[in-house]
């Protein structure tokens, strides 16, 4: 039997926080999806974080050994903030199971119930790495017990990457640099990971398996610039290892569509990804056309 690992990085917050609403949901969805998916594939569901978060931690989770560093301790900013490594997450995922296929999704986002058999189709018709874009859905419901009523929602398509499943055997390959979660473009050096070493490698665009509750977009707050810059510089040396090691990435690959868009435009991209937010129809039609 197929057997998944799927680790998420819970944290301890307060109002107005969207956690406090987001994680309880993203939890349950999690064990439901668990339980459809029992006696055909094998789920995991482990959670790891700092000491301080403790009391957020799911009880039903498998914990791994606690987090003990941050983006703080390799790289100063103006205000701080104790993000995660990105690397460290899933360096524990990595040694705390014995799953064939390991999965990571932003604590914010809900699982539709048939999401672990879902994977399992794709794992079956042969992809080893693959991100599963999420649905946006409205901000009506906000209890647990309205799951039902959130999975009912078809939602939006979402352009980010907040849900990656890849092949146990890939990870060892991975360079995550010091690349945090909480600030952009973290999704993006994972994806260039599994795109690089992947030998199947596939985006699932519009499939409703994830979802998220609104759209609010906090992390283009102007006050934690620095930390997406940060992650941008880390990304670019990633990207640069990356096709030292495996050669250019394909033209039409996204890590290519990135690194064309940055060459090409410097810091006009810069500021065109921070301050315009295009609906994602256009935003693909516009990619096409630049790239013509």
């Amino acid at each position: 039997m197929l057997r998944i690992a799927h680790i998420v990085n819970p944290v301890l917050v307060q109002p107005p926080s969207d956690l406090v609403v987001a994680q309880p949901i993203s939890f349950e969805a999690m064990r439901i999806a668990k339980q459809q998916a029992a006696g055909r594939v094998a789920v995991d569901l482990l959670a790891v974080g700092y000491a301080e978060d403790n009391p957020a931690m799911p009880a039903d989770f498998q914990e791994m050994p606690l987090l003990t560093r941050s983006v703080l301790d390799v790289a100063a900013f103006q205000k701080q903030r104790k993000l995660p490594l990105l690397k460290d997450i899933l360096d524990r995922l990595y040694g705390g199971c014995e799953a064939e296929y390991l999965a990571y999704t932003n604590v914010d986002i809900g699982l539709q119930p048939h999401f672990y058999l879902s994977v399992q189709g794709f794992i079956d018709q042969g992809f080893d790495a693959f991100v599963i874009n999420r649905r946006t859905i409205s901000r009506k419901h906000t209890r647990v017990e309205e799951l039902p009523l959130m999975w009912a929602e078809a939602g939006d398509p979402h352009r980010g990457w907040d849900c990656f499943v890849f092949q146990r055997d890939l990870y060892p390959e991975f360079v995550l640099g010091n690349v945090c979660v909480g600030a952009t473009r973290v999704g993006l050096a994972l994806l260039a990971n599994m795109v690089a070493y992947g030998r199947c490698f596939f985006e699932i665009k519009d499939a409703h398996l994830t979802f998220h509750i609104g759209d609010e977009r906090h992390w283009k707050n102007p006050a934690f610039a620095d930390y997406d810059a940060h992650n941008t510089r880390e990304l670019m040396e990633i990207l640069t290892v990356l096709e030292k090691e495996t050669g250019p990435f394909g033209r039409e690959t996204i890590p290519a569509s990135f690194l064309w868009r940055k060459r090409k435009f410097g810091s006009l991209y810069e500021f065109w990804s921070r301050n315009v937010y295009l609906p994602l129809r256009l935003s693909r039609l516009l990619n096409r056309f630049l790239r013509r």
